[in-house]
């Protein structure tokens, strides 16, 4: 019976069972389209690796004795919708059977159940087999609670896969290190220069020129930096755990002017298109921790294998428990324009500058530049969370909605009213020096609320507790802001309020 089976871009798995066996009349097809390169303008490096990885992935299949059908972007056939795709592809090959493996993301979800739910032919839906729990496995887990806390899903999650166990125990008596992981880099340590490939994909820029695909963010088109083929993907595991996992914990939260990627694995595109598997990923470090136990600390590994299988599957199960009512919400009902310097750097502020510059130059900011540099900003001015969403999914190589929203609306934003986060994540100069060296070098002056050149940081943090005393002022975790800023003089909160609101009123000026 003739099938045709579909593979998303996100769906590269080379471990999936479809691939077990070879069969004349199953066809795999994988499309480049204008429906997937347009709903939100992406990085340019984001989309030329998607494309490469794509291509890769297809070349492997063909090579193994699978037949392939890959529609590129500018092929004349191609009518850039998914759907119409399949339906012309389907007449073509006389399609009796179509498969297709879940989408992660939720758009893409409903478009191939819509699709299905008027085919005339048969077909059917495999898993992606590479998540380590179910999309509906978190909603299960804390059926009947009011809160969802990560920490209780990742203990279940290391119980169940036993990484780091000792039976129903974990190794040491100590589940989380966190509290330890959060020191700056010493003065003139420099990190290990990151591991880039020097791969050419002028071929599939010049296609994005021609075919007048709009992109931000940069790219040196002779000289790729990331992986997008399983061989590569594996040697940047194998730097990590050489090079990075020995500091990878301690100094996970650190952030430097001299470093964009610290002692970060940047697996998480890899990941996220499945060339890489969580489970391996955490079993290869683990691995790897185990044999150099005499230099690499439980908590350096600790803080790792928390990202992938707590983290990274706890934002899944949220996105699946919560959407599409997720995307929606802005519990603070923030409406404030996106500054023009997300989109070119161009700003006084020198933390801002350096996140989002590195975020134009290499499709990558790890996540505390993320949560406590862009997204504290964008909390404490009150930026529309869409808005912000959009950036996010658009300039990070590795942002896929599954994973982004749940992040920006949730952790960063705090426009779920409390749903992933316990309280808002917002901080005021202090944090951002502490964990780096970004304000020495500042045009703005860090010790400063008000007056010229107070870092807008400081103002900004007391006017966002203000103005939303009303949904803010009973949270327990957070009560000790408010009672500090009970405490300081009148004429001095008024001072404070009104410097914030002359940056507010200037915000495209900072």
């Amino acid at each position: 019976m003739p099938t045709l089976r579909l593979i998303l871009g996100d769906q590269l798995n080379h471990q999936h069972s479809w691939y077990k066996n070879t069969a004349p009349d199953v066809w795999y097809v994988l499309m480049e389209m204008r429906q997937e390169t347009d709903y939100v303008r992406h990085h340019v490096q984001k989309v030329i690796g998607f494309f490469a990885a794509m291509r890769a992935f297809a070349q492997h299949l063909q090579t193994t004795g699978h037949q392939v059908i890959y529609l590129k972007l500018d092929d004349p056939q191609n009518t850039q919708s998914l759907t119409q795709n399949i339906d012309f592809l389907m007449a073509k090959y006389q399609i009796a059977h179509f498969e297709y493996q879940l989408p992660d993301e939720y758009r893409l979800d409903q478009q191939l159940k819509t699709f299905c739910s008027n085919l005339n032919t048969t077909w059917a839906i495999a898993d992606t087999e590479h998540f380590m729990s179910t999309r509906e496995e978190l909603g299960t887990f804390f059926k009947g609670k009011k809160m969802y806390l990560m920490e209780s899903f990742y203990r279940m999650m290391r119980k169940r896969y036993q990484l780091l166990m000792d039976g129903n125990e974990p190794l040491t008596g100590q589940w989380n290190y966190d509290a330890g992981n959060r020191k700056k880099l010493p003065a003139n340590h420099q990190p290990v220069a990151p591991l880039l490939l020097d791969k050419d994909v002028s071929e599939i820029h010049q296609l994005l020129v021609n075919q007048n695909v709009e992109t931000i963010g940069n790219v040196n088109p002779k000289a790729f930096i990331w992986p997008t083929t399983r061989t590569e993907s594996l040697a940047l595991l194998d730097f990590f755990v050489q090079n990075c996992l020995p500091y990878f914990g301690v100094y996970e939260d650190a952030m430097s002017s001299s470093s964009w990627s610290v002692y970060h694995s940047r697996l998480s595109f890899c990941m996220n298109t499945k060339l890489l598997s969580p489970l391996e990923v955490v079993e290869r470090a683990i691995a790897h921790w185990q044999q150099q136990q005499d230099r690499i600390s439980i908590a350096q590994i600790e803080g790792f294998v928390r990202q992938i299988i707590g983290w990274r599957e706890y934002m899944r199960g949220i996105y699946w428990l919560k959407m599409p009512d997720y995307e929606q919400l802005n519990f603070l009902e923030h409406r404030r324009q996106l500054p023009a310097y997300f989109w070119t750097g161009r700003t006084k502020m020198n933390c801002m500058r350096h996140a989002i510059g590195q975020s134009l130059d290499h499709a990558y900011a790890h996540h505390i530049q993320r949560l406590m540099v862009t997204g504290n900003f964008a909390l404490l001015a009150g930026i529309d969370p869409d808005q912000l969403d959009e950036w996010y999914l658009g300039i990070y190589i590795d942002a896929l909605q599954w994973v982004e929203i749940t992040n920006t609306r949730g952790m960063s934003q705090y426009a779920d009213g409390g749903i992933v986060g316990s309280k808002p994540y917002v901080s005021s100069a202090n944090y951002i020096d502490k964990m780096s060296d970004y304000c020495g070098t500042c045009f703005y002056d860090k010790t400063k609320k008000i007056g010229h050149k107070s870092c807008p940081f400081n103002s900004f943090y007391w006017h966002f507790y203000d103005r939303h005393q009303d949904k803010l002022a009973r949270n327990p975790r957070i009560g000790m802001a408010y009672n500090t800023w009970r405490k300081m003089p009148e004429d001095q909160r008024q001072a404070i309020v009104a410097q914030a609101e002359t940056y507010l009123n200037n915000l495209e000026e900072l």
